[in-house]
């Protein structure tokens, strides 16, 4: 039985291999197929944080798909409160083929994935958001045709979609730059994994976004103030004010250079609402591919693709 809690679960041609399975879904869905390929089974969905893509793209894969998906919220019973977290794991997996897991704490899911009985999904934790990177990367390969040898910027906090971003780059090939402030870069614990995974990979630190975006394919950038960090946004809107993406830094781009946001966004803060809106923006594309690509996961997971 197989896990996704991490990019660093899969290996490049697995991730490959999961890559075009979600383009051959996504053009047999924009042909009107709905293939039943999961008709019975059903999908558990525990989330301690709010979300719009992340809940709705997995829900309707599962509908497009054949099959139906439970949904359990904070106030539903928060795990390791009204019962412990092994407990709930059990109970739950009793029920469903798959779980996907939305938490603060990344222990969290490793604690429920390690008392669970089905397949569990990482739909985001404090460190890692491995079903992003996988949407952007087959959006990087859509738009660009392929992905070996395409430069990807990140500007902003080097925080959990930045990290599942930058495994992903590393095993395709990307060449991945971190333009952050100083102190909200990578750790060297995750600089050492990435290494582990991605002996070939190539990760940069550069703390000039302008100069950064001079090399980029694509643009990307997160918020600044994730959820659970509502204490800090006075001081980190402070300390990242010089890397907001706008059309000053984008005309420092290379023309083909395309702009990337994994929402929700903070209009006017991390991004201006010119840059989203932007010829150059693939942002609501690269939310579109959320779905397929976790259509290809969950059918992978269960060994039907």
């Amino acid at each position: 039985m197989r896990h996704f809690l991490s990019l660093l679960d899969v290996n490049p041609q697995e991730l490959r291999h999961l890559l075009q399975v979600a383009s051959r879904l996504k053009a047999e869905w924009q042909h009107g197929q709905r293939p039943n390929l999961l008709a019975g089974r059903v999908l558990g969905l525990v989330f301690e944080k709010p979300s719009l893509r992340t809940r709705a793209s997995f829900e309707a894969g599962m509908a497009q798909l054949g099959g139906s998906s439970i949904f359990f919220s904070a106030t539903d019973g928060p795990m390791g409160q009204r019962e412990p977290i092994a407990d709930f794991a059990r109970t739950l997996s009793s029920y469903v083929d798959l779980c996907v897991l939305r938490t603060f704490k990344h222990s969290t899911v490793e604690e429920f994935a390690s008392h669970s009985r089905v397949p569990v999904i990482n739909g985001l934790s404090d460190r890692d958001h491995p079903c992003q990177a996988l949407g952007d990367l087959l959006t990087i390969q859509e738009v660009f045709g392929e992905l070996q040898g395409k430069t990807l910027v990140f500007v902003g906090d080097g925080n959990n979609v930045a990290r599942s971003v930058a495994i992903g780059c590393g095993l395709t090939g990307v060449r991945f730059i971190l333009a952050a402030p100083e102190g909200y870069g990578f750790d060297d614990l995750f600089l050492r994994q990435f290494r582990q995974v991605a002996p070939g990979g190539e990760l940069l630190i550069n703390g000039q976004p302008e100069h950064a975006v001079r090399q980029a394919d694509i643009i990307y950038t997160d918020v600044w103030t994730s959820m659970g960090q509502e204490a800090e946004r006075a001081e980190r809107c402070r300390k990242f004010a010089d890397f907001q993406v706008n059309q000053t830094l984008l005309a420092q781009a290379p023309a083909q250079a395309r702009l990337m946001h994994c929402l929700p966004a903070v209009r006017g803060e991390e991004i201006t609402a010119e840059a989203m809106e932007d010829r150059r923006s693939i942002i609501f594309l690269q939310a579109e591919n959320r779905m397929h690509a976790q259509k290809a996961l969950l059918l992978w997971l269960l060994g039907l693709a």
